[in-house]
């Protein structure tokens, strides 16, 4: 039996941006008559959206924001209406989506759990009937004489939630709601949409956390740009999803690998001095201080690489890599040194290494040429880093030295702290 169905469903909202320099009702009034800039353009949310949801399924969409994925539970719920396509839902309706809706925030809680049961078309002695377990179940029985104002986000998401799941809806509709709970009340949750489960309820559910929809759900749904780009299991939507958002990824820091240019200014005597300038707009800035340094050896290409020589910048732990560094020879340099740190975004070296530090003598450069560091396995915890990149003397006197201009990142299953993943086991004995 079916439980919800679209059509050839179709959203789109219209962009009103008054170009104009009133806000308030009196500069409107002022501005009747003169002529105000309109974009009355309209942006597709949902594209010809098919959609077949059993009874007693339990249903995951995931996708990035903006992808329409709260407008489609708008439009089940009736909340918005479709532009062309038609909805069926069969079966009573309860929907957890934005925190608030559907609450007034004047009302106690009390009053908006006869209010919300009234709009979800239950009568007077149901709702009383209900109340006490509503109660208990949301655990705010000291607040529920409060106006909801009042509430903080996760208070108000255990009175919705308790609401939802307690007016004996056929089919439910949960919009992320969930985020905003602590961890016990969360727990509850959980143990309730499994009791939905359990009892063949249809259950619909928006979440960024893929691990909860792999969980609860039979089947998954991937939105992208208002279409359904996948359907089906929830391991290989997701599997599919992770790799787009890999694409994405890479894509970012693809773009964020742009090394500045060295900034020469003209000294007093007339020589070019490199880095410095002596009139700075802030793209120059950022170059002085992300780079600097004489040029005898100018560091002109820097790339991170996969184990086939390709160009990579998302990792997963225990990858290899190797960091590709292409340098020039400006002027001949007896013994320099070429080194590279990795750091966290907030300035914490994991680890540095030179040339020198690790007994590797280069007497003499004349001509350009590249290096290659290979890491066996890039055993880092998940998240991002950068790179600093130099060439210098062994007193260190900097030819070239980049901070900070190269960045990637790094993902993995186990979400372990610090810095990096020490190789260990656990042996327990009796």
């Amino acid at each position: 039996m079916i439980a919800v169905k679209l059509e050839q469903v179709s959203k789109s909202f219209r962009r009103r941006n008054l170009l104009s320099n009133y806000t308030t009702l009196k500069a409107h009034l002022f501005r009747l008559g003169k002529e105000s800039i309109r974009d009355d353009s309209k942006k597709e949310i949902l594209t010809n959206i098919n959609l077949i949801v059993s009874k007693g399924a339990t249903v995951g969409i995931i996708g990035r924001n903006g992808s329409g994925k709260t407008t489609l539970l708008k439009l089940i719920c009736g909340i918005l209406s479709p532009d062309s396509g038609s909805i069926q839902v069969n079966g009573r309706i309860s929907s957890l989506l934005e925190l608030g809706i559907g609450f007034h925030p004047i009302f106690s809680g009390r009053e908006n759990i006869y209010l919300n049961g009234t709009i979800l078309g239950l009568s007077k002695r149901e709702i009383e009937r209900k109340y006490h377990e509503i109660v208990r179940f949301s655990e705010l029985e000291e607040y529920i004489d409060y106006p909801v104002r009042t509430y903080s986000s996760g208070m108000f998401m255990r009175l919705a939630f308790s609401i939802a799941t307690h007016v004996d809806p056929d089919i439910l509709l949960i919009d992320e709601i969930l985020a905003v709970g602590d961890e016990s009340f969360v727990r509850k949750c959980n143990d309730r949409i499994g009791e939905f489960k359990r009892q063949k309820k249809t259950i619909i559910i928006v979440s960024h956390d893929l691990f909860a929809i792999e969980r609860l759900c039979d089947e998954a749904i991937w939105l992208d740009e208002g279409i359904i780009k996948e359907q089906g299991t929830p391991r290989m939507v997701i599997d599919r999803y992770r790799q787009q958002v890999l694409a994405l990824e890479e894509e970012r820091f693809r773009q964020a690998q742009q090394p500045p240019e060295i900034i020469e200014a003209v000294t007093e005597s007339g020589d070019p001095a490199s880095v410095m300038a002596a009139e700075e707009g802030p793209d120059q800035k950022r170059n002085r201080l992300n780079r600097w340094g004489s040029m005898e050896i100018e560091i002109t290409g820097v790339r991170f690489l996969d184990y086939n020589g390709r160009e990579k910048f998302v990792y997963f732990r225990g990858e290899p890599m190797t960091i590709e560094i292409n340098y020039k020879v400006n002027s001949p340099v007896n013994d320099p040194v070429f080194g590279f740190g990795i750091y966290t975004p907030e300035g914490i070296r994991c680890y540095g290494t030179n040339t020198q530090i690790e007994g590797i003598d280069i007497p003499y450069l004349n001509q350009d040429g590249q290096l290659k560091i290979l890491i066996k396995s890039v055993d880092l915890i998940e998240g991002t880093y950068q790179l600093d990149i130099a060439a210098h003397t062994r007193d260190g006197y900097d030819y070239d030295y980049q901070t900070r201009l190269y960045s990637f990142a790094v993902r993995a299953d186990r979400k372990d702290l610090g810095i990096c993943r020490i190789p260990h086991q656990w042996v327990m004995s009796p």
